[in-house]
């Protein structure tokens, strides 16, 4: 997955891109990377659910399966998560965020994620939902729209 413009940088182990921390943020926020989801990716944690949001797209956009899986609710999350490595995220967009701030227990974020994949050309959108607890926020489940 390749989210945005800052996922050009240089190549991880894997072939998953990795942003120098002055490169804009794949998140697509306008921030730099290490001003936006850098810290977070090393364990900073989130202050909101569209913060948890956006850094996990840039998991995905890295390939950091350990993120990945460290904020998915133990609920919910997979025993197993591997990701493609020619899978590429080519862009986020935030439609609509319900709830999530910082004093909420709740939140939902709709997004659209355009991707590539060799020749094809798609895009993912989803309502996700996120819980917090235990002083964080956790992504607990998407509801995908199949248009």
């Amino acid at each position: 997955m390749s989210f945005g413009p800052g996922a050009a940088s240089s190549a991880r182990p894997g072939g998953f891109p990795r942003p120098a921390p002055g490169d804009p943020c794949p998140c697509g926020s306008g921030d730099v990377f290490e001003g936006c989801c850098g810290p977070l990716l090393r364990g900073t944690p989130a202050p909101s659910a569209a913060r948890l949001m956006r850094s996990r797209y840039t998991a995905f956009v890295v390939g950091d399966e350990r993120y990945l899986t460290a904020t998915w609710h133990p609920g919910t999350r997979p025993e197993a998560l591997e990701l493609d490595p020619a899978q590429r995220w080519t862009g986020l967009r935030i439609l609509d965020v319900e709830g999530g701030a910082e004093g909420d227990t709740r939140g939902v974020v709709e997004f659209r994620a355009s991707w590539r994949h060799g020749g094809d050309r798609g895009e993912l959108h989803e309502r996700s939902r996120f819980v917090r607890q235990s002083g964080r926020w956790w992504y607990i489940d998407g509801r995908l729209d199949p248009r």
